[in-house]
């Protein structure tokens, strides 16, 4: 998408929110958006059953290297979304964005910039990265 198509889409966003106008609003929508998202990925494990997830305390041996980490953490999920969850995992997605686009405008930012900023920090942190 690029940065041409975020700020694209941003402008959408501006465009298009106009019912929740006021910020309390949209931050609510934006938590309620992802509680849709865990719903529609739990979904595709508890109804579909495209999905597994097996989880588990991670292994990790005390003489592994924090580059090593990665051999070792384990995602705990299995199987792929069929592609009727995969269109609900993307349209709750979408959402999601939908309401982080007018954040980002109601607070005046743009998420081309942030996106950057977090990209540069991923790139200068590397693995001290962590979160």
């Amino acid at each position: 998408m690029g940065d041409r198509g975020c700020q694209q889409f941003q402008n959408a966003v501006s465009e298009y929110l106009v019912r929740h106008k006021s910020i309390l609003d949209v931050m609510s929508r934006l938590q309620d958006s992802t509680a849709h998202v865990n719903r529609a990925i739990v979904k595709s494990v508890t109804a579909c059953g495209c999905l597994k997830i097996d989880a588990g305390k991670q292994t990790i041996p005390d003489d592994a290297s924090l580059v090593d980490i990665i051999d070792y953490i384990q995602t705990h999920v299995s199987g792929a979304l069929c592609s009727n969850c995969l269109e609900n995992v993307e349209n709750e997605l979408g959402n999601t964005l939908f309401y982080l686009a007018g954040i980002c405008n109601l607070l005046g930012l743009q998420m081309d910039n942030i996106i950057c900023k977090e990209n540069n920090r991923l790139e200068t942190l590397g693995f001290y990265n962590l979160t």
